[in-house]
């Protein structure tokens, strides 16, 4: 199976239905396959997972035309890496690497885990995060699963190593496209930038220069929600996001003015998801 880093291109997307958060396991929620008359669509196997007590996406992509199955979770949270599991060996597929969009502050991240479990997979991670992983990305980087491949934006603001992964554009990619925005977007919102060496300013011109320069049918899927919605466009927080609608001044005052509590898994997650989700590791160990 060939799977590569390299340089920058764009890409993909999917039919929506709403669920209910109320059950942790209603969690398969929708595939690309069929949803298009073109074959790039068909090769796109997608699901949209759901982690109830922080509220988190994971997301698994698969290029299912390849002879591997070769897949990709985006976020996975420690607490339902078996669920996830269970999910690709259902489907027949291949997990090659364990990504994730920033180091969270919320949950620890099932990257680690998913070493132990899974041999060959490889977590994945931006280098200006400052975490531990087995590849470091930085923008303008390729994730290839197959013949499918997610770009990278740097979109840091939440945090200083926040990335947006991104679907092609290629005729030979699915369309429409999606993006991975972790906490940059979040919908009808975004992550909070008081932490984790935030900053408003800097979250402001990443959406607005690496986001909303997206077409606007582009799919976004965010790192979290906390109102039952699963998916948006960027044509749609472009013109209701009431945050990121603003001007950068008001917006940086929207996020000043927030008053938020101290999160409260932060002092856990942080220092285990900058080891990829393990805390007590041998010293040889190669995360």
């Amino acid at each position: 199976m060939v799977t590569h880093f390299s340089r920058f291109q764009h890409l993909f997307q999917p039919p929506r239905f709403l669920f209910s958060h109320q059950s942790l396991h209603r969690t398969v929620i929708r595939s690309v396959m069929g949803s298009s008359s073109s074959s790039s669509s068909s090769k796109l196997l997608f699901r949209q997972l759901f982690e109830k007590e922080s509220s988190t996406y994971t997301y698994l992509l698969a290029d299912v035309s390849h002879p591997d199955k070769p897949a990709l979770l985006i976020d996975p949270v420690d607490k339902t890496v078996e669920r996830d599991l269970k999910l690709i060996n259902e489907l027949g597929l291949k997990l090659v690497y364990a990504m994730n969009t920033h180091v969270h502050a919320d949950h620890v991240t099932g990257t680690g885990l998913l070493k132990t479990k899974v041999p060959g997979v490889k977590s994945v991670i931006s280098k200006a995060s400052g975490s531990k992983a087995d590849m470091f990305l930085e923008p303008g980087d390729k994730v290839s699963i197959g013949d499918i491949h997610l770009a990278v934006r740097a979109t840091p603001g939440h945090t200083a190593g926040c990335v947006t992964y991104v679907t092609g554009e290629d005729a030979n990619q699915p369309q429409p496209r999606m993006a991975f925005t972790g906490d940059a977007v979040l919908i009808r919102g975004c992550g909070r930038t008081d932490f984790q060496g935030g900053s408003s300013d800097q979250l402001y011109e990443s959406v607005h220069s690496q986001i909303f320069t997206l077409p606007k049918d582009t799919l976004i899927y965010p790192a979290h929600d906390y109102k039952g919605y699963e998916v948006s466009t960027v044509g749609e927080e472009m013109q209701h996001n009431p945050r990121l609608t603003k001007d950068k001044e008001t917006f940086k005052s929207i996020m000043s003015n927030l008053n938020l509590a101290y999160p409260k898994m932060i002092d856990v997650a942080v220092p285990a998801n900058m080891v990829c989700g393990l805390q007590d590791l041998p010293a040889q160990a190669n995360l």
